[in-house]
């Protein structure tokens, strides 16, 4: 991750700004170059962590060359729900932007240096203005504590290894949603892994098994991969179950 020194702008506010880039961030959002805010770089298939988020004010995402790699970039980044996180992008492509990219703003290539700048400055005041968003994650029946890394099904502590748990709360954090193999390898073990599919399959067993009776809320698809109950499936498979 490369940085660069910031200077404080004149009347305004310093916006401590991470760019996922794969060039320089003034080759996609020219303007960008003419501001003073503190700038830092890192590839856009770098996938970042929570912490490494919160040391800046907002995430700035190139979309203007592959909007596709900027959308799994947008997606990831939205998992970690601590970051304010503003999307370059041509105006061609903004026909694909939905909510599920879950970005806080964006910006056309062309934007100039005063639009830029005002729209960073807002976005960093009105994030900070909002409180804390809460480290628990609760659906079908599965709590997950992110701050302490503990997972509880119904009232029973699971005693899960780190990629485990790391799995556990990616399929958690999308119920409903199937992710293929290749999907799940990339975000809970990273571009950077060289191991096959074969040990997300190994660490789906692992999970199920220690899920015991609630091992059908992660659920297989043929052909596909895995996915993660929604709270109304798991209710209906219950059978009335309570909590143990």
């Amino acid at each position: 991750m490369n940085g660069q020194p910031g200077r404080a702008a004149k009347g305004g506010t310093l916006v401590r700004l991470l760019c996922l880039t794969d060039r320089d961030p003034a080759d996609s959002l020219p303007a960008l170059g003419l501001l003073a805010h503190e700038v830092s770089t890192s590839p856009l298939s770098v996938r970042v962590s929570a912490s490494a988020c919160s040391r800046f004010d907002a995430v700035l995402i190139d979309g203007s060359l592959d909007p596709r790699r900027a959308r799994a970039a947008c997606m990831s980044l939205r998992e970690t729900g601590r970051v304010a996180t503003v999307l370059v992008i041509a105006e061609t492509a903004l026909a694909a932007l939905t909510p599920e990219w879950g970005i806080n703003e964006f910006l056309l290539p062309t934007a100039n240096p005063a639009e830029v700048d005002t729209r960073l400055r807002l976005l960093s005041i009105m994030e900070s203005s909002v409180p804390d968003r809460p480290n628990v994650i609760t659906t079908a029946g599965v709590t997950i504590d992110e701050a302490n890394f503990t997972a509880r099904v119904q009232r029973r502590t699971l005693d899960l290894t780190y990629k485990e748990f790391e799995l556990l709360h990616y399929l958690a954090a999308n119920p409903g949603r199937v992710f293929t193999r290749e999907q799940l390898l990339s975000e809970v073990w990273g571009t950077d892994y060289f191991g096959g599919t074969r040990t997300v399959d190994v660490h789906v067993r692992r999970l199920r098994a220690k899920l015991g009776d609630h091992e059908a809320l992660i659920s297989t698809v043929r052909g596909v991969g895995y996915g993660f109950a929604r709270a109304r499936d798991a209710v209906s498979d219950s059978n009335g179950e309570g909590e143990q």
